[in-house]
């Protein structure tokens, strides 16, 4: 959940690892720290808050040094202030660690360093890591430094149980580093006479296209003109491959945007449609998903499926599970990562079974694929980031294609990932009982989505005035039915995630077990209530609701002029195939959640407590 760079060159690192960093701010932001190799010192350079205080700090002192390692921090262990900020120091103060991921046994090894007179400086595990990685190399009787540090490393990561992704500089070794990783996510960037580490290649793309995803117990070594990977168990070379980042830095920009937030739910019309590119075949009233390794024979065999993420990931599931229900006449349930991980679940061998991810680093999902890989199961996956570790080790999946996704609240990848599972769903279909009219349909409606979507974006500001007409609500509740249940789901999830107020979605059904007791006027009640086959039902609620008093916004068909007379105010969306109004239904949620947390001054880019991507426990 944090950011991480080394660098090792011919220029000055610290402004190198400061522009990486503010490329990694939205993995985490609690505080930030460097530390530089200057001639055979280190020069530890950081603070609690946001990167912009490391840079003031900088400016003040200064940070001289050709090599070095940086991180930005989501605290995990000990609250965010300048002694946990990263990195940390050895007991000798000549070896600097950066750390992502959590060292699960940390407190014994303390203890058991603190008895042999380490003194620390923070409440974190990662610098008891540091500590023993110095013990490790002060033991070692002979060798040169680098040599020394590598196996010093190695012995230390063979004593901790958890996760890490880490970055190493010795102050005896000017031009080299060291990382490694274990469940938390590590690439290597190469230059002409300069190399990186990171943990993401957003942090890279200024600099080098040509990226190296490390595997999980990997260990490599760096200098400016050369590197090395071996395994950290054994010790042998390590099979690697050189890729192309496949995004541009301007993607990774704001432009004219003022947050990524508002960027991202603008580039949907282009993201929805880069996810169905290609994989539309009309010829066939079908689609197909090449990635997945399956023909129609395969499929016809599927009796069950199993859609497994967490968040927003999750509720894009949701919607699939009706969708794939509904189009393809399959079960298809809906499992939380986290919670799935730790079950036994039973599944049968006709199961087939998704991970979805924006990261395809999240480290519940990636358990969760694991333990059905265990067992026997074909899990494919559903991810955006090309090379991350579900892509790698799942067995076949679907790219979403969407680009960098930079703001914290998930919004194009909600809606990507609804596009591939409408892909999935009529592929499915028509390998069944889907006629060649209903998927010719079905084609037709996919493809008018993201013109949909565009008129939708042009209302921004009349859904800007509807969301500052509520600033003092602290509290909302968002309902739908059917297919967008989920989205209800998902609108609340925004809302809370960006604005810092109570809400909750629920089943528009539901409101009269219980969450109808909590109208009042000054609770808004957002209702999805598109023209389908329960709109009656919805209307009824609306009712139920402006019965007690409570205020309604209703996401509506656009035409419906009765839901005016009803609801406090409307935000209308363009009609569309039932099984696809989530694609649409969604878009004024994302930017009433936007508009309404800018209106009350929060970061909606990078929100208090969260990080982007959830690589621990």
């Amino acid at each position: 959940m944090c950011g991480i760079i080394g660098y090792v060159g011919r220029e000055e690192a610290a402004p190198i690892m400061l522009d990486g960093l503010r490329r990694l701010e939205y993995r985490g932001y609690d505080s930030a720290g460097m530390a530089l190799n200057h001639g055979g010192t280190l020069e530890l350079r950081k603070c609690a808050g946001r990167i912009d205080n490391l840079r003031d700090l900088i400016g003040r002192q200064g940070a001289p040094g050709f090599s070095g390692v940086s991180h930005t921090r989501w605290a995990t262990h000990g609250a965010p202030t300048d002694d946990n900020a990263h990195p940390h120091l050895d007991q000798s103060g000549r070896i600097a660690l950066v750390h992502n991921g959590v060292i699960e046994n940390y407190l014994s090894i303390r203890e058991a360093l603190q008895a042999e007179g380490h003194q620390f400086h923070s409440q974190t595990d990662t610098e008891v890591l540091a500590h023993l990685i110095g013990k490790h190399y002060a033991a070692i009787p002979s060798g040169g430094v680098r040599q020394r540090l590598v196996q010093a490393i190695r012995m230390a990561l063979a004593q901790v149980k958890g996760t890490y992704g880490i970055a190493v500089v010795h102050a005896d070794a000017p031009d080299f580093l060291v990382g490694a990783r274990l469940g938390s996510p590590l690439v290597v960037g190469l230059g002409k006479g300069e190399n990186f580490v990171a943990s993401d290649v957003a942090a890279l793309v200024a600099h080098t296209r040509d990226a190296i995803y490390l595997n999980d117990y990997d260990l490599v070594e760096l200098t400016s003109t050369d590197f090395q990977i071996s395994s950290l168990e054994s010790g042998r070379e390590s099979s690697f491959e050189v890729q192309q980042v496949a995004y541009q830095k301007e993607e990774a920009e704001l432009g004219a945007y003022p947050h990524f937030m508002l960027k991202e739910i603008h580039e949907q019309p282009v993201s929805i449609a880069n996810a169905f590119r290609g994989r539309i075949f009309r010829e066939n009233s079908t689609a197909m998903l090449g990635g997945l390794n399956m023909g129609p024979r395969d499929l016809r065999h599927i009796d069950r499926i199993i859609l497994c993420g967490c968040g927003t990931a999750m509720h894009a599931g949701m919607v699939g599970e009706y969708m794939i229900e509904g189009l393809a006449h399959i079960p298809t349930e809906v499992e939380i990562a986290s919670e799935m991980r730790y079950r036994n679940l039973p599944i049968d061998k006709n199961t087939l079974f998704f991970v979805l991810s924006q990261s395809g680093e999240t480290i519940d999902t990636l358990a969760a694929m694991r333990e059905a890989q265990r067992k026997g199961h074909r899990v494919l996956g559903i991810v955006n980031s090309v090379a991350s570790t579900i892509a790698r080790e799942s067995d076949g999946g679907s790219y979403l294609h969407a680009g960098p996704e930079i703001g914290v609240a998930a919004t194009k990848s909600f809606t990507s990932q609804v596009t591939v599972l409408t892909l999935l769903a009529l592929w499915l279909g028509r390998t069944r009982t889907m006629g060649p009219i209903e998927g010719n349909r079905v084609i037709d409606e996919l493809l008018a989505i993201p013109d949909k979507v565009s008129r939708i974006l042009e209302q921004s500001d009349v859904i800007k005035e509807i969301a500052t007409k509520y600033l003092d609500a602290e509290s909302m509740l968002f309902l739908g039915r059917q297919n967008n249940y989920p989205v209800a789901l998902e609108g609340a999830l925004k809302m809370k995630e960006i604005s810092y107020i109570y809400a909750s979605g629920h089943a528009s059904a539901e409101l009269k077990h219980g969450i109808i007791a909590l109208v009042k006027p000054e609770l808004p009640s957002v209702f999805i209530v598109p023209d389908d086959h329960v709109y009656d039902k919805n209307v009824s609620n609306i009712e139920e609701v402006k019965a007690r008093r409570g205020p309604v916004i209703a996401v509506a068909t656009e035409g419906n002029t009765e839901i005016a007379k009803i609801a406090d105010d409307v935000i209308y969306i363009p009609p569309c195939h039932e099984h696809l109004t989530p694609l649409l239904s969604v878009i004024p949620l994302q930017l009433l959640a936007y508009h309404f947390a800018v209106a009350r001054g929060c970061d909606v880019d990078k929100p208090r407590n969260l990080a982007k991507s959830v690589t621990v426990e």
